[in-house]
């Protein structure tokens, strides 16, 4: 008697049902739907790529055991994965996948080509940068151009890290560094250098779709998609770039769900060899929060670090910016710039910059009494950068508490009021937008945000104990 194909389906699910979690069977294996078995090979239809990818990575292998079950040593697996084409406000499509226990043969789609519709014709992705959605060929880069090779002078600081952007710029996705792990403290380089390897690889291969993004601004993104229902279409937009640049990479820390999915976007670009560079202030080992298959991941390629530059290329850094402002500094004045600030270089071209201004405001020649009088006051009111995560360790120092916890769901008293100081210190000392504050104390929203600030601010007026611990905390945070 000839199996039909739901029959056959049904009795796998079965099998499945008891060897995992009824959540995760409701979740992952309700909606599939049987669609026709020819021979040995069963067809199912799942919602989405995301969906495909995640059966195959999570229950391959009880999926392999059912259909062999089911039918026999040469049973097959194949999915028809539903695309969503509401752009044109026409029906959804679907394109087939190798499944579980069958090898992918050279007539077989390696990826799903999410820029194709059923008739082969390029598909408009919704840019996440630009509203309403952008074809593949008019996103933007985000690149500044001031960030160029050019403008990076290179030292024993950054000779590797630059010499290997350099390379990656020559051959993008195809050399040993893919992906790129860029390091270091704030202010030594990475973004500029990051930003320099895109432009380069603009210049060289114009076909090539580079993109730059921050961490915190991907974060936004795909909580806007998941709102708006359009995660596949948030997928398919990062699929469609050729060099991907990420900044800030461990502001992903205990984003699970964010992580997840750029997890699936890094899977499919390394496999298609395309080049992928992030930038932390940690190396990867260092890493805190971040799940340990893509840490695993961000080891393949070449992790480099960038330090503080010795005085020779630091005096080298400010004559080339000296140099393209089109003006004249005495040796000396440079020098000592060079040996005064040691910081990072962001804060050296700031005080080159406050050197500067002060001479053209007060039609004063620039010399080395004028810069000792303005350096030495720099160095002394130069405080440490106050970060989100500075913040937020501070708080939890104070209150004995983790940050896991802070950034939990709990509604405990002390822990709400905690995560409500550390959203309230970090609209108050850093630039960060109420959203981006949101996204790093436990996925809020501006509107959380917002009450919390005004939440704070009554109860530092009727709560004498609550005022003690917000002067407490802010006297920390400014030391």
């Amino acid at each position: 008697m000839e199996k039909d194909h739901k029959q056959v389906w049904d009795n796998c699910l079965r099998i499945i049902k008891d060897n995992i979690s009824p959540a995760s069977f409701k979740t992952w294996f309700t909606p599939i739907v049987p669609v026709k078995l020819d021979r040995n090979v069963l067809t199912i239809q799942v919602p989405s790529q995301f969906f495909y990818e995640w059966l195959e990575e999570h229950y391959v292998l009880l999926l392999k055991k059912t259909i062999k079950k089911e039918l026999g040593v040469d049973g097959h697996l194949e999915y028809q994965v539903v695309m969503d084409n509401s752009f044109h406000n026409s029906s959804p499509y679907t394109v087939r996948m190798p499944g579980a226990n069958r090898k992918s043969t050279e007539n077989d789609p390696v990826s799903i080509p999410l820029n194709l519709n059923a008739d082969g014709i390029s598909k408009d992705i919704p840019n996440p940068f630009v509203i309403p959605g952008l074809k593949k060929i008019k996103i933007n880069s985000q690149l500044n151009d001031n960030y160029s090779f050019e403008n990076f002078i290179e030292g024993e600081c950054n000779r590797l890290a630059r010499s290997a952007g350099y390379a990656i710029s020559e051959n993008p996705g195809k050399t040993a560094f893919n992906p790129f792990f860029i390091y270091s403290n704030a202010g030594l380089g990475k973004t500029h250098l990051s930003q320099a390897i895109g432009l380069q690889i603009k210049n060289n291969f114009p076909d090539k779709t580079v993109l730059y993004v921050t961490a915190d601004n991907f974060m936004l993104q795909f909580t806007e998609a998941v709102r708006n229902h359009s995660q596949n279409d948030f997928i398919g937009f990062y699929q469609m770039i050729d060099v991907l640049i990420i900044d800030d990479i461990q502001f992903l820390s205990g984003k699970a769900k964010t992580q997840d999915i750029f997890f699936h976007i890094f899977n499919h670009m390394h496999q298609l060899s395309k080049q992928i560079i992030l930038t932390s202030d940690k190396p990867p080992v260092e890493l805190g929060g971040i799940e340990q298959r893509l840490l695993s991941r961000f080891k393949w390629g070449l992790a480099a670090d960038l330090s503080m530059p010795d005085l020779e290329t630091k005096i080298a850094i400010l004559k080339s910016k000296i140099y393209n402002n089109g003006i004249e500094i005495p040796d000396e004045v440079v020098e000592y710039l060079a040996m005064s600030i040691t910081t990072n270089i962001r804060e050296l071209e700031g005080g080159l910059n406050s050197l500067i201004a002060h001479s053209l405001l007060n039609k004063k020649p620039i010399s080395l009494e004028l810069a000792k009088r303005l350096i030495d006051k720099l160095v002394i009111s130069t405080a440490k950068e106050i970060s989100i995560d500075y913040i937020q360790k501070v708080v939890c120092d104070y209150f004995q508490i983790p940050v896991d916890v802070l950034n939990s769901r709990t509604r405990k008293r002390q822990i709400v009021q905690a995560r409500q100081l550390a959203m309230f210190f970090a609209k108050e000392h850093t630039s960060a937008s109420l959203a981006s504050i949101g996204l790093h104390c436990g996925n809020k929203d501006h509107a959380t945000v917002l009450h919390a600030c005004k939440t704070v601010n009554n109860l530092i007026e009727t709560d004498r104990q609550f005022k003690g611990f917000f002067e407490d905390i802010e006297k920390r945070i400014k030391l």
